[in-house]
């Protein structure tokens, strides 16, 4: 089977998705949202924590382009324009056809940016 694709099964419909095309999950209850670079969008009947395991389970070493930033967010760490601390405002974007901005906290931003400053120095 394809990995580069994510499969989510329920009882009423399956979502077929391009990882590469996944720019963030984000928790809705126990729903989790997928948003997707070409500004679709789906929903799961998973949790962020069994959306995270999911994750990690069928897709292995790919799953590590996917970052869980506080508790309402996984996202796809290619995607990172911009980062700021200050304003608790993550940018993600293409540089070309969509940017959305995420709020998270000032701790979870310290440590995303002390994250990829390690990675990129690695």
């Amino acid at each position: 089977m394809n990995t580069n694709y994510l499969f989510f099964n329920s009882r009423d419909e399956l979502l077929r998705i391009d990882i590469a095309k996944i720019v963030y999950f984000e928790a809705d209850g126990n729903y989790t949202n997928i948003i997707l670079s070409n500004k679709l969008r789906g929903i799961v009947c998973l949790n962020l924590t069994q959306t995270e395991k999911a994750l990690a389970e069928r897709l292995k070493e790919k799953s590590r382009c996917f970052a869980r930033i506080g508790k309402r967010y996984i996202i796809n760490l290619n995607y990172i324009y911009q980062i700021n601390v200050i304003k608790q405002r993550l940018v993600l974007s293409d540089y070309s056809s969509f940017a959305y901005q995420v709020e998270i906290s000032k701790e979870a931003l310290k440590k995303l940016k002390e994250v990829l400053l390690n990675i990129k120095q690695a």
